[in-house]
């Protein structure tokens, strides 16, 4: 499915085939914990089952994100000031992918009914330690190839991961997912394992599964792809790297363009964060949604994710990285306004009225058909604007210096990530509709934006 990439051109390959392979594979393993865990199965079960308060348990959701982003934002500059002092970066990886698989397993005791403290405990170390290893696998980019095929590089590594979300995706709704009512899958047949889906064990699982994918499929990584050799040692690593945060901190002064990409970056990855963690509850909560409709929809969008993420890399390497994320955040808006803009009966505000009779079977009324259709915007647009973003930086800064500011990039990530999930929390809290804290992402994805389009290309131009 996925084209081979031609590592021929201006400049030789930095890194083998294989090195470069092992590398892509790394988001074909961490996928999985986004696709399953965070979006589509576990998030909208700790939402509509795990309590009998659906619009608390959104809150809760949407408060775990927030603390789990200031916490990436905090750290990740550091972590990735110290990684340029100390040279290597898979044992980093190594360390954390301990943290982040122990975590995965104890969602396993996320039974209805439980407290919800521990599984949003062991959610916030999971979601630290997964973006935590992407500062440090990302640092590894410029290192491999040239700047002309970063963009082809970054896109196709994010569309291998989304195959790989799909692959589990698919096995769970197949194979795991079922109906509380019947006991049976979509293809009819008993789960796998004997799993009861009335204590939500078919949800429950994706964590223990997205463990192993993560530690089968990093070793790729870890065996064949490049690395730098050991720099200073740890201690003196961590006080060189406090060091040097503060140095790039005030460099950005002077790397203007830099300084505006990573602001505008910032603004509109809070959009599309919050769009990728909330908007499979939100459907969950709006149409009653089990886990067989919300992983059918997640297979939808993660089937288009992979084309939209091959064509984006052909886009990228053509004309360039910010005329994709230009093209992707557009797309995202327009979708975020189809989605805010549906309820039974109507889409885009009430001016296209649509039938209410259920047809029966998944997806049956015409509202659900309508979101799904919005749904397909997301799944071409969210992949590429996240990869052309990374391959963008990767274009304005030296080999050397990538782990520092692709550690400020996790950083403009993250920064106010917690704006746009607490935005979502107060607007639904105090009106107590889902839809209204929907619609404070269009802020954030149309600031970002307008931002992006006066920032130069690469961002180091004058």
């Amino acid at each position: 499915m996925l084209n081979r990439i031609d590592w021929t051109g201006t400049q030789p390959p930095k890194a083998t085939e294989k090195g470069i392979w092992g590398w892509m594979f790394f988001d074909w393993a961490a996928q999985p914990f986004f696709t399953v865990v965070t979006t589509f199965i576990f998030g909208p079960y700790f939402v509509s089952r795990l309590t009998d308060d659906p619009v608390s348990a959104q809150t809760t959701w949407s408060n775990m994100a927030t603390i789990s982003s200031v916490i990436i934002a905090l750290l990740s500059p550091i972590l990735g000031s110290i990684a340029d002092q100390s040279g290597a970066r898979k044992p980093w990886i190594g360390f954390f992918a301990i943290i982040k698989i122990t975590s995965l397993f104890c969602l396993w005791f996320a039974a209805p009914g439980s407290p919800v403290l521990y599984p949003v405990i062991f959610m916030i170390l999971a979601s630290i330690s997964a973006e935590f290893s992407i500062v440090f696998n990302d640092s590894m980019m410029p290192r491999l190839v040239g700047k002309h095929e970063v963009g082809k590089l970054s896109n196709t590594a994010w569309g291998l991961g989304y195959l790989g979300g799909i692959i589990v995706l698919i096995a769970v709704v197949t194979l795991l997912a079922a109906s509380p009512e019947s006991g049976k899958t979509i293809l009819g047949l008993d789960p796998l394992f004997g799993l009861d889906p009335r204590t939500g064990q078919d949800a429950r699982i994706t964590g223990p599964i997205s463990a192993v994918w993560y530690l089968i499929f990093i070793l790729p990584m870890f065996f064949f792809t490049p690395d730098v050799g050991r720099g200073l040692p740890f201690g003196t690593a961590v006080r060189a790297g406090l060091r040097e945060v503060k140095n790039t901190l005030g460099e950005l002064k002077e790397r203007r363009g830099i300084l505006r990409f990573l602001i505008a970056r910032m603004i509109y990855q809070d959009g599309v964060n919050g769009l990728l963690i909330l908007g499979g509850i939100f459907a969950a909560g709006m149409f009653g949604w089990a886990t067989i409709e919300i992983g059918i929809y997640g297979i939808i969008l993660n089937v288009v994710a992979i084309f939209g993420c091959l064509i984006a890399g052909r886009i990228d390497k053509g004309v360039g990285s910010k005329v994709t994320v230009v093209i992707s955040l557009t797309m995202l808006l327009l979708a975020t306004i189809g989605i805010i803009s549906t309820g039974p009966g109507y889409t885009l505000f009430g001016l296209l009225p649509l039938p209410t009779a259920d047809s029966g079977g998944l997806f049956g009324t015409a509202a659900e058909k309508a979101y799904i259709l919005y749904g397909l915007l997301i799944g071409f647009a969210f992949g590429p604007v996240q990869a052309s973003s990374r391959s963008y930086l990767a274009r304005s800064v030296s080999p050397e210096e990538a782990g520092r500011y692709f550690g400020i990039y996790a950083l403009s990530g993250r920064a106010t990530s917690f704006m746009a999930t607490l935005l979502f929390s107060l607007m639904t809290y105090m009106s107590g509709s889902p839809r209204l804290g929907m619609a404070t992402l269009i802020l954030f994805l149309a600031g970002g934006l307008v931002l992006l389009v006066r920032t130069p290309y690469p961002a180091d131009r004058a």
